[in-house]
């Protein structure tokens, strides 16, 4: 009986160094190549140059049915949470007008401030459309420093020209509404063009 578990471990033994040496070959490890996590999200400033217009028609009538304009320089901060949604901070400066009524300029002031919701689609890798929803304030640049304020929209595109750098045109609607005291009723309507670029963090 040993001569015969003798005789097997033999055999075992020769069998794994025959197959050692024959031609199978060694099993080879799977390399997994990790892809780097590329994350659309974070902070970002702008700047503008902005074409702000008023419109707006007084009950009763007096100086009925005009408009003016002005240039701006436009402020922007912001959060992208993803490719789809973004906050939004905006603030206009402008000064002069093509409008001069009895040295009462009537015109949207240097104190103009929006925040938004920005819901975002990326059309191509450099390409983004965008809405801009939320509230928006205007103070007029009136002998009687009109408030105006409500909700506030746009649209607009943006164009990457390098990593963090993108250029983007779009218009607001600042305010569309009245204004109304004990003596007369102003109906509104003021927007903006605006020119700028941006810097993502």
């Amino acid at each position: 009986m040993k001569k015969i578990v003798l005789s097997a471990v033999a055999v075992a033994a020769m069998s794994t160094f025959a197959i050692a040496g024959g031609d199978i070959a060694p099993i080879e490890e799977e390399v997994v190549v990790v892809e780097p996590v590329v994350t659309d999200s974070g902070f970002y400033l702008g700047l503008a140059y902005s074409y702000l217009s008023e419109d707006y028609t007084r009950t009763p009538t007096r100086n009925n049915n005009f408009d003016s304009s002005i240039s701006a320089l436009m402020l922007q901060a912001g959060y992208k949470y993803n490719e789809y949604i973004a906050v939004e901070g905006r603030y206009w400066y402008g000064r002069g007008s093509d409008l001069d009524i009895n040295r009462n300029k009537d015109v949207a002031g240097p104190n103009s401030w929006a925040l938004y919701a920005k819901p975002m689609y990326p059309v191509t890798d450099a390409i983004d459309v965008y809405a801009l929803l939320g509230y928006a304030q205007v103070e007029q640049n009136t002998i009687y420093l009109n408030t105006l304020d409500g909700f506030s929209w746009g649209l607009g595109t943006s164009y990457d020209v390098m990593e963090n750098v993108a250029l983007f045109v779009d218009y607001t609607s600042l305010y569309n509404g009245d204004y109304s005291t004990n003596n007369f009723k102003k109906d509104y309507d003021i927007n903006t063009w605006n020119f700028g670029v941006t810097y993502n963090f």
